[in-house]
């Protein structure tokens, strides 16, 4: 769709949700939401493939947010998605577009912390409830959660949630939801899988898709041939020493690979930290928390660690294995280049990976540009240490901490300047914020001695 269609043809909305985007900066829509955003309006059941950065977040959450009953405090959307960042994602954003909503409340439940509160939550009701398969499964027939008001349902990354096994625990969960309602399947892939789940589960859906190659102007591809694969770290160290991104996200096929090139990349100076699927769920939110406040540049990790990954300024994305499939190329290089901004994505591949270099280049349509050693340029001993330090505070919400708490103690006890300070994280039971490296011993020896307070009361102030 190359003509920019605003938000203010969609009629079904009100002025008060007019006013709401304006306010978030939504002049127009993406393509997939101009394409889904009418029909989703409509009641319609959908079907919608979308590149990763498409905005399919606010294609489905303004339809589900503006058909919701607010003075029924009972689940009327549920949305599943492959893994819980994505769904504390999700969330974030759902409350953004609804903040001029009346008492809204969305609850996420996802798998990794207890049961028990999310059931207590529950029992005071709530509009939308998001989260993962399993956990949701769990909630269900513990008859915690009760669904017989929902009538809109959506999976968000369908093709992931199957690829990941969790095809069995999706047709469970909607055999609990009543048949008439409103289902809407986002996928980046639209594999065989896909149109079994849609036939079994959906109503004359509509299907929708939005191209998925990437705008070549905003996102510069290179191919770095390698005879060995032995030679792909050293490589890798040269590459980020002439980037020099603030931020970088390093793709990996394997567990083993994502540690032994962090562990390389550490022991010559680079902040990196290895992101895979058998870290435990505390270690993958700190992992995740210290890359997106800039505590940590360097982020490698396997396809299905970073799936459901936000980072909104992602310099450089480098492919250090090319995979297997051309629609996950497309996907790991869409997370750099993102509204506007340029952005490079890198792959280094060896003659064993020839073939699904061609394969790539056959599903783009287009060779792949051949970058050269010899123009990567390396000033001195290079290496690529974070400007930030995460901070943890052991108060989070359930102490009823806010981020002006957190600036207050900064600022305060801790002697910090405001520009000092930077992405606040609030968890259940401890707040994560970044601040600028130089001054984090600082601010530990001034709060760190029982001096420092939040919100009246002693904090305990540690380095991450």
């Amino acid at each position: 769709m190359s003509q920019k269609t605003s938000f203010t043809t969609l009629e079904q909305l009100t002025p008060d949700w007019h006013d709401n985007l304006a306010g978030l900066g939504y002049e127009f829509m993406t393509p997939i939401q101009a394409a889904s955003l009418p029909l989703v309006l409509e009641g319609r059941d959908l079907i919608a493939k979308a590149k990763t950065g498409s905005g399919k977040t606010a294609a489905f959450g303004i339809g589900v947010l503006h058909k919701l009953n607010l003075t029924l405090f009972r689940p009327q959307a549920l949305i599943l998605c492959p893994t819980r960042e994505l769904a504390d994602q999700v969330s974030k954003d759902l409350r953004r577009l609804g903040r001029h909503l009346p008492n809204l409340k969305i609850l996420t439940l996802c798998g990794g912390t207890p049961l028990a509160p999310q059931a207590a939550s529950l029992a005071h009701g709530a509009h939308v409830v998001v989260g993962t398969p399993g956990r949701i499964q769990d909630h269900l027939h513990k008859e915690t959660l009760i669904v017989k008001q929902v009538s809109t349902l959506v999976l968000d990354e369908a093709d992931r949630m199957l690829d990941m096994g969790f095809g069995g625990e999706v047709q469970d969960v909607i055999s609990f939801l009543p048949k008439w309602r409103q289902t809407l399947l986002f996928s980046a892939t639209y594999p065989e899988g896909i149109r079994k789940l849609s036939a079994s589960i959906q109503r004359s859906p509509v299907e929708v898709t939005v191209e998925a190659l990437h705008d070549q102007s905003y996102i510069e591809q290179a191919i770095f041939a390698v005879k060995d694969n032995a030679d792909k770290p050293d490589l890798m160290k040269r590459i980020f020493a002439h980037y020099q991104p603030v931020s970088s996200v390093v793709f990996c096929n394997t567990r083993a690979d994502c540690m032994a090139l962090a562990d390389s990349l550490v022991e010559d100076g680079f902040d990196a930290i290895a992101l895979h699927g058998e870290l435990d769920q505390r270690d993958r939110d700190l992992m995740l928390v210290r890359f997106a406040n800039g505590s940590c540049p360097i982020l490698v990790a396997t396809d299905m660690a970073a799936r459901g990954l936000d980072i909104k300024e992602l310099s450089l994305v480098v492919n250090y294995e090319l995979p297997y499939d051309p629609e996950v190329y497309v996907h790991r290089i869409g997370r750099t280049g993102r509204a506007g901004n340029k952005g490079h994505a890198v792959s280094l591949v060896s003659p064993s990976q020839v073939k699904r270099q061609r394969q790539i280049e056959e599903y783009l349509k287009s060779e792949l540009p051949k970058g050269r050693e010899d123009d990567l340029t390396v000033e001195g001993d290079f290496a690529l240490p974070a400007k930030m330090t995460t901070l943890c505070f052991d108060a989070g919400r359930k102490q009823k901490v806010r981020p002006g708490d957190i600036v207050g103690a900064l600022t305060g006890d801790g002697g910090l300047q405001f520009e000092s300070i930077g992405k606040i994280d609030l968890f259940e039971f401890q707040t994560y914020v970044a601040v600028d490296r130089c001054h984090a011993t600082q601010v530990i020896k001034r709060l760190g001695n029982e001096k420092g307070k939040l919100k009246g009361k002693p904090v305990k102030v540690r380095i991450i």
